[in-house]
C-alpha cells in the first residue's frame, strides 16, 4: 500500500500550462474539485502539479492512488497512510491500520474526525478514482459531503465513474474539470512543439499537430515523441497529415495495441458514422455488442464526446485508420451496415448523412430521393460546403435535370468557390425550363451575384444584383437573409461602409436556429469587411474574435467561412502590432483560403504574411508569400490580385530605394492593365487604379524623385477618400507629408494629422509598413520631440531604411533607438549620418552613443561595435 500513498513523480518533459494552475480559477480553490476526463488527458499529471502548488502554499496534502482491490477497509486505511505520510505524522490513524474486522462507513467517519482534530490546512487528492468498487465509491461520496473545514479534496476519474456526488456538482459545492478544459489550447501546442523539436520548429506545424490530435494531451505526447527520434520534422507531419506514413501507423499501434481483437472489430463497423450515438451504434451493430463502445470510451481516447449531448465521435486519425480496415470486410456485410446506418438516421429526419450510406449500400434511387429532400437545406442553411460538394461529385449527370432542387443546389455550390463560371452554366439550365417564376430569376440573380463576389468582378455583381434591390419577389426568410447581406455588400463597393452595416441591419427577423447562425456569420463577415475598410481596427479587434470562435465552433477551424474571417482579424491584428497572433490566425488555413477564399479575404491573408516577414526581415519569404498571391491571382484568373502583388512588391522594394526593380514591376502592372480581356467595369477599374497609383508613388520614392511621387500620390490619396479606404489614405497622408518634407516643404501638420488618424483608429503599423523612414520619424513626432529636428531636411542620398538589415538583435537591454544607432554605428557611420538616417538631430544620437557607452563597458565607438557583437546584440558582420 506505500506505493498507492507515493506520489508520482512529474514527467522530465512535464509543460505547466498557467490556466491549469491551483490558483488560476476561483473554482479550482473549491472545497471539492472532480477532474473527469478519458484515459490519455494528463489528469494525473495535472494532479501531480497542483499537489506542488499545495505544498508550495504550506498545505499538508495526502495522496493515494486508488486501485480494484480498494474494499472500503482497505480504502479507509490507505486514507489513514496517506495523511500519515503527507502531514509527517507517524502516529496518525493508528486504530483504523491496526483494525482487522471492517467497519464500513465508520471507518471513514474516524478518519474524517482524526483529521479535523489535527487542525491544519490539508488536501486529499484521490487518483484514478474509477478504479474503486461501487461500495468504495460509496464511501468516496460519503466523506465528500462531510468534509471538515480544514480538508479540501480533489478526484481524478474516468468520465464514466458513478461517484454519487451529481448534487454536489449541482448546488456548486463541487466543481468539474472535464477534457474540453484538458485539452491543449494552440498557444500550449506551439510551446510544446518548440520545447520538443526546437524553437525553428514552424507555428504551422503546431497548427497541424493540434487539429490532428484535437488538443489530446497523450495523442501530442506519442507523435512528438516519434517525430522527434525521427529528426525529419516536416515530412513526418507530412506523413501524418494525409493519415500514413510510419508515424502514422506507429501512433495508430500504440493507440490501438491495448484493444481487444472483437473491441477493434466493433469500431470498424461503427467507422463509417461520422457522428455516433447509442442507439445508432446498436442498431448498426446488429448482433454484435453494442455495450462494448461505453467500455472502450473509458479506457481509451478514441471517442471525442459532445458536452451535454449523448452524440460522440471519433478521433479523425482513428477512424481514418479504421475505414481502411472497413474497406477489407466483405461487400455484402459493408452494404448491410450502410442500409442499417441510412435507415436509422432517415427516419430521424437526417436525410443529408442517410443519403451518403444509402449510396454507399447500392441504392442509389433512395440516395438522390434523400439527397434531393436535405443538400439544398445543408447548404445554404448549414454552410457545410464540404459535405455537399462531396455528395454532389457522387450523383450521375442526368440526375439533376429531373431534380430541379438538386440542380439549384449545384448552382449554389458551384458559385461560392472557384468555379463560379460553371454555376452560370447551371443556372442557365434552370432558367431554359419551362415556367421559371420571378422568385426563382431572383434566386438564380443572388447565385450569380454570389459567384460574382468569388469571380471579383464588382460591376457584375452590380449589374446582378441592382434588379432585385428594392422589392426582392422572394418569401423565404433565409434567401431574404442573403438578399440583405448582398445589399450591404454593394453598398461596400459602393464606397458607403456605414450605410453597409445599415443593410446588414436590416436583414429579416426570424426564429433563431442554425440558419439564422450561419447566415449570420456571413453578416459578421461582411460588417467586420466593412470596418477594415474604414481602417477601424480597434472595433475590429472587439468585436471579431468571439464572432470567429462562433464560427470555428459550430463549422470547424478550416471551413472556408473560418479561414476568411480570421484573414479579416490577422489583418487588425497586424496593424495593431500582435503579429504573433496574426501568424496563429492564418497558420495551416493558407490552403483554404486559396481554394475557397473570397478574392478579398485572399488578399488579405497573403498581404498580411508577407508584411510580418518583412518587418521580420525575411524578405525572401516575404517575396515567397506576394509570389504566392500572384500565382493564385494567375490560376484563377484574378488579375487584381496579381496587380495587387505586384503593387506590393513595389512597396517593399522602395523601402530600400531599388528605383530600377520599382520600374520593372510598374511597367508589369501597366502591360496588365493594358489587356483588353480584363473587366473594364467602373468599380474594378477604380480598385486596379488605386493599386496603379499607389505603386508609381513609391517607385518614384525609390528613385528619390520627390516631385514626380506627388501626383500619383493625389490621385490615389483622393480616390481612397472616395471609397472611404480609411487605412489607405492615412498612409498617403504620411507618405505624402514625408515626400513634402523631401521638397524642402514644412509638413509637419499634415504628418501630425496622419498620426492623429491613426491613433483613433488603432492603427500601430501603418506608417512603418509604408516606409521605415516615415516610421521613424513619426516616432519622432509622436514622443514630442519634433519641430526643426523632425523637418527632414537632410540629404535625400543617405536616406536609408534602419530595420530593414536586421542585425541588431532584439534585446531588452537597449531601446529600440539603441539598437538603431547601433546597428548604424555597425555600418561606420558619423553621429550626423546617423541623425540623418533616423530624422532625429545629431545631439539626440550623441545622448544614445553616450548611453551605448556605458551599457556596453566600452571606450571608443570600435569598441562599442565589438562588445555588441561578442554580446550578440549584433547578429551578422556589416
Amino acid at each position: 500500500m506505500i506505493l498507492q500513498v507515493t506520489p508520482p513523480r512529474a514527467p522530465q518533459d512535464f509543460q505547466i500550462r498557467p490556466r491549469l494552475s491551483a490558483s488560476a480559477d476561483a473554482d479550482f480553490r473549491r472545497q471539492i474539485v472532480l477532474v473527469e476526463a478519458p484515459a490519455g488527458f494528463g489528469k494525473t499529471s495535472l494532479l501531480a502539479q497542483w499537489r506542488r502548488e499545495f505544498l508550495a502554499a504550506g498545505e499538508v496534502v495526502a495522496w493515494l492512488t486508488a486501485q480494484d482491490i480498494d474494499e472500503p477497509q482497505r480504502f479507509a486505511q490507505g486514507l489513514a497512510l496517506a495523511f500519515r505520510v503527507g502531514a509527517g505524522r507517524p502516529k496518525f490513524g493508528r486504530a483504523l491500520l491496526d483494525s482487522e474486522s471492517p467497519r464500513g462507513l465508520e471507518d471513514v467517519t474516524l478518519w474524517l474526525a482524526e483529521v479535523a482534530q489535527t487542525a491544519v490546512s490539508a488536501v486529499l487528492i484521490v487518483d484514478r478514482a474509477h478504479l474503486l468498487p461501487q461500495a468504495s465509491l460509496d464511501a468516496l461520496a460519503y466523506l465528500s459531503r462531510n468534509l471538515p473545514a480544514n480538508l479540501r479534496l480533489v478526484i481524478s476519474s474516468r468520465a464514466n465513474c458513478k461517484l454519487g456526488i451529481d448534487d454536489l456538482v449541482a448546488y456548486g459545492e463541487c466543481v468539474v474539470i472535464g477534457a474540453q478544459a484538458l485539452q491543449f489550447r494552440l498557444e500550449e501546442t506551439t510551446q510544446l512543439v518548440r520545447s520538443r523539436l526546437g524553437a525553428a520548429a514552424g507555428l504551422d506545424i503546431a497548427v497541424k499537430l493540434q487539429e490532428y490530435t484535437e488538443g489530446w494531451p497523450l495523442g501530442l505526447q506519442l507523435v512528438l515523441s516519434i517525430i522527434g527520434r525521427s529528426g525529419d520534422s516536416r515530412s513526418e507531419v507530412a506523413a501524418l497529415e494525409w493519415q500514413g506514413g510510419i508515424s502514422h501507423s506507429r501512433f495508430l499501434g500504440l493507440l490501438l495495441s491495448d484493444l481487444d481483437p472483437e473491441d477493434v472489430a466493433v469500431l470498424t463497423r461503427v467507422s463509417i458514422l461520422d457522428d455516433l450515438h447509442p442507439d445508432l451504434c446498436r442498431f448498426v451493430l446488429g448482433s454484435h455488442e453494442g455495450g462494448r463502445l461505453e467500455r472502450i470510451s473509458s479506457d481509451t481516447a478514441v471517442f471525442v464526446a459532445a458536452e451535454n449531448t449523448e452524440w460522440f465521435r471519433m478521433h479523425s486519425f482513428v477512424r481514418n485508420e479504421l475505414r481502411r480496415r472497413f474497406a477489407n470486410l466483405s461487400s455484402e456485410e459493408q452494404s448491410e451496415l450502410h442500409a442499417r446506418a441510412s435507415l436509422w438516421l432517415a427516419e430521424r429526419g437526417m436525410a443529408e448523412a442517410a443519403a451518403l450510406h444509402a449510396l454507399a449500400s447500392g441504392a442509389s434511387e433512395r440516395a438522390y430521393e434523400l439527397a434531393e429532400r436535405s443538400l439544398y437545406e445543408a447548404l445554404i442553411h448549414r454552410g457545410r460546403q464540404g459535405a455537399v460538394e462531396n455528395l454532389l461529385a457522387r450523383i450521375k449527370t442526368e440526375e439533376f435535370d429531373k431534380r430541379p432542387k438538386l440542380l439549384l443546389t449545384k448552382a449554389w455550390s458551384l458559385a461560392i468557390s472557384e468555379r463560379h463560371e460553371e454555376a452560370s452554366n447551371v443556372v442557365s439550365r434552370l432558367l431554359a425550363r419551362p415556367d421559371v417564376s420571378d422568385a426563382l430569376r431572383c434566386e438564380c440573380a443572388l447565385v450569380l451575384s454570389g459567384g460574382a463576389i468569388f469571380a471579383d468582378d464588382p460591376d457584375a455583381f452590380a449589374r446582378l444584383h441592382d434588379p432585385w434591390a428594392k422589392a426582392p419577389p422572394l418569401t423565404d426568410p433565409i434567401l431574404l437573409h442573403v438578399h440583405a447581406n448582398r445589399s450591404g455588400f454593394r453598398m461596400l463597393i459602393e464606397g458607403n461602409p456605414p450605410m453597409a452595416r445599415l443593410r446588414l441591419k436590416q436583414s429579416p427577423q426570424y426564429e433563431t436556429g442554425v440558419a439564422h447562425a450561419y447566415l449570420s456569420r456571413w453578416t459578421d463577415f461582411i460588417c467586420g469587411l466593412s470596418y477594415l475598410w474604414e481602417g477601424q481596427i480597434s472595433t475590429l479587434e472587439q468585436s471579431l474574435p468571439a464572432r470567429l470562435a462562433q464560427i470555428e465552433d459550430e463549422l470547424g477551424r478550416r471551413h472556408p467561412l473560418a479561414a476568411m474571417t480570421a484573414a479579416l482579424l490577422a489583418t487588425a491584428f497586424w496593424e495593431s502590432g500582435r503579429p504573433d497572433a496574426a501568424e496563429a490566425l492564418l497558420a495551416n488555413r493558407l490552403d483554404v483560403l486559396e481554394r475557397s477564399g473570397a478574392p478579398e479575404a485572399v488578399l488579405l491573408g497573403y498581404r498580411t504574411l508577407a508584411r510580418i516577414s518583412s518587418a521580420k526581415g525575411a524578405e525572401g519569404q516575404a517575396l515567397e508569400f506576394l509570389g504566392g498571391l500572384h500565382a493564385i491571382g494567375q490560376a484563377r484568373n484574378l488579375p487584381r490580385l496579381r496587380i495587387a502583388s505586384l503593387a506590393d512588391e513595389v512597396r517593399l522594394n522602395s523601402h530600400r530605394f531599388r528605383a530600377s526593380t520599382c520600374a520593372g514591376l510598374c511597367a508589369r502592372i501597366d502591360e496588365l492593365l493594358a489587356d483588353e480581356s480584363l473587366p473594364q467595369g467602373l468599380f474594378w477599374r477604380r480598385n486596379v487604379g488605386l493599386l496603379a497609383d499607389t505603386a508609381q508613388a513609391y517607385a518614384r520614392i525609390a528613385a528619390r524623385d520627390w516631385t514626380g511621387a506627388l501626383g500619383p500620390l493625389l490621385r490615389a490619396e483622393e480616390a481612397a477618400q472616395k471609397m472611404r479606404l480609411g487605412r489607405l489614405r492615412i498612409e498617403l497622408l504620411g507618405l505624402r507629408a514625408f515626400v513634402l518634407s523631401r521638397t524642402g516643404q514644412d509638413s509637419i501638420d499634415l504628418l501630425r494629422e496622419a498620426v492623429d488618424l491613426a491613433r483613433s483608429h488603432g492603427l500601430q503599423r501603418v506608417f512603418a509598413d509604408a516606409h521605415p523612414a516615415l516610421g521613424v520619424w513619426v516616432e519622432e513626432v509622436a514622443g514630442g520631440r519634433g519641430g526643426e529636428e523632425t523637418r527632414l531636411t537632410a540629404d535625400p542620398a543617405r536616406i536609408v531604411a534602419p530595420a530593414a538589415a536586421g542585425r541588431a538583435a532584439p534585446s531588452s537591454a537597449l531601446t529600440p533607438k539603441e539598437r538603431q544607432v547601433l546597428e548604424l554605428l555597425g555600418q561606420n557611420f558619423s553621429n550626423k549620418e546617423i541623425g540623418n538616417a533616423m530624422q532625429v538631430g545629431e545631439e539626440t544620437i550623441k545622448w544614445h552613443v553616450k548611453n551605448l557607452f556605458s551599457k556596453l563597458n566600452a571606450a571608443s565607438r570600435k569598441q562599442v561595435v565589438m562588445r555588441a557583437r561578442l554580446l550578440g546584440f549584433l547578429t551578422q558582420e556589416p
